[in-house]
């Protein structure tokens, strides 16, 4: 018995060595610095995994979101396309299918009118989740949203043409014509007619106005010759055509004179087809005018000017609504000229010349206040008349000079401003002009880059290039 007891104190003194061997090694492993950072980098890289998979799944779902936002982008461009010919929505379908996103669009909506179109749409794709998942998300989204609109502009053109006697050399005239057929077409092109209103102003010396458009302005008449205003100079500070004034009625007489006893080339243009062909969008009618012009008399750049700016200001609406009543005018302008401040309107004076300003003389009140002086006039040429009847030393006394060419640069360069002041586009061409008209026709334009200095077939490249820059700024997206 003391035998096994001996060897029981024997085991129980071994166990309680090993015990305490065992916990001062516990100890000193706890005390122990050496190695610490492995198991910090060991935790650290179990963090970088997870949250570099979850990087790797959001950057997964942003190029699928790039994916189908880029597609919808190209897609509803193309669908809001106006000359588009297939349906918008399957355009949009088909861009998608063809990215391997078709089973990605959510939603296609068209909303169109007359003059735009207007197309949304919407995609979603949803995709499994690796590392997100460890979060407690199963999926992942892409998405995108996308809309296009095109829409043709509203478009108020005055078109105003130089038919000064200068227009006669170097087949200046055909060029011009040629020229302003080629931009009657393109701006009325099909599908943007009723958008489109072009005022067509021939000008020389003279604008001739016509009946139509004076009946509805208080007007002293004196005779039925011919229809120009004579305009204050005040009324070039401003685009507005003041009707709360009684504008006086041109003199109807010749100047130029050849040595016969011509009246075809009176100061007022007397002629029909010289008269201003008002918000129209008849592209037949306005070429076949176009294509009657002859040259004639002399040139006030700034009566044309005031007339083309005129016809785009809202004080001339009235005059529009008149000329649709009698018929003049077709009725989808009624409301022309719209307000400046409408966003869907583009109004644009398109003014071209040959030349520069020159002297413009009347005749005096003494010799020009009866009917029988009025029809006196009509029937002789004012120089054949001087020579035939008047002693050389009186003939003086029977005109005076009205505008020079320094007065009428300063009245188009009012004018300029006022419209430029209005946000009016102003396209100047020189055509085969001397520096100094080209000077006052580049100031005149919206900015050098809207001017054209050209020469002999040249001008058709201008218009033309004019024509083309207005479709694009009428076409919005």
């Amino acid at each position: 018995m003391e035998k096994q007891s001996a060897y029981r104190r024997g085991f129980s003194a071994r166990s309680r060595t090993s015990l305490t061997a065992l916990m001062r090694g516990s100890d000193a492993f706890l005390r122990d610095e050496q190695g610490s950072m492995s198991y910090f980098a060991l935790v650290s890289s179990l963090v970088m995994m997870v949250f570099g998979g979850i990087g790797v799944d959001m950057v997964f779902a942003e190029l699928n979101r790039t994916k189908i936002q880029n597609t919808l982008d190209r897609a509803v461009l193309a669908a809001a396309d106006l000359d588009q010919t297939l349906e918008p929505s399957e355009v949009v379908a088909d861009y998608m299918i063809k990215m391997g996103l078709g089973d990605a669009l959510v939603d296609s909506t068209i909303d169109e009118g007359l003059n735009y179109r207007t197309v949304t749409a919407d995609g979603q794709v949803e995709m499994p989740s690796n590392f997100i998942g460890l979060l407690g998300v199963e999926t992942t989204q892409a998405a995108g949203h996308a809309q296009a609109t095109e829409r043709f502009n509203k478009v108020e053109v005055s078109l105003v043409v130089d038919i000064s006697g200068s227009m006669q050399n170097n087949s200046k005239m055909d060029n011009l014509k040629a020229a302003a057929n080629n931009f009657v077409d393109t701006v009325l092109a099909d599908g943007s007619e009723d958008l489109v209103s072009v005022s067509l102003v021939p000008y020389s010396e003279q604008v001739n106005a016509g009946p139509d458009i004076l009946n509805y302005l208080p007007v002293n008449w004196k005779h039925g010759f011919s229809h120009c205003l004579e305009m204050p100079n005040s009324v070039f500070s401003s685009t507005e055509l003041d009707t709360s004034i009684t504008y006086e009625q041109m003199q109807h007489f010749q100047w130029n004179y050849s040595g016969h006893n011509t009246l075809t080339d009176t100061v007022c243009p007397r002629y029909d087809y010289e008269r201003i062909a008002p918000f129209s969008q008849d592209a037949s009618a306005l070429k076949k005018q176009i294509n009657k012009l002859t040259p004639r008399a002399g040139t006030s750049i700034f009566l044309g000017m005031k007339w083309g700016t005129a016809l785009l200001d809202p004080s001339t609406r009235d005059i529009a609504s008149g000329l649709i009543s009698d018929g003049v005018v077709s009725s989808v302008f009624e409301g022309r000229p719209v307000d400046y401040d409408d966003e869907d309107v583009l109004k644009t004076v398109v003014l071209m010349t040959d030349g520069q300003h020159d002297r413009s003389f009347r005749i005096r009140d003494g010799y020009y206040n009866s009917d029988s002086e009025y029809a006196q006039w009509n029937k002789y040429n004012l120089w054949y008349y001087l020579y035939k009847y008047v002693d050389q030393n009186k003939r003086g006394n029977f005109y005076y000079q009205k505008y020079d060419a320094t007065t009428g640069d300063t009245l188009l360069d009012n004018i300029c401003d006022a419209a430029k002041a209005k946000g009016i586009v102003i396209w100047s061409i020189g055509f085969e002009v001397e520096d100094h008209g080209a000077d006052v026709m580049e100031s005149c334009a919206s900015s050098p880059s809207h001017f054209f200095r050209v020469e002999g077939t040249e001008i058709s490249e201008a218009f033309s290039t004019i024509a083309h820059t207005l479709n694009q700024l009428r076409l919005t997206q």
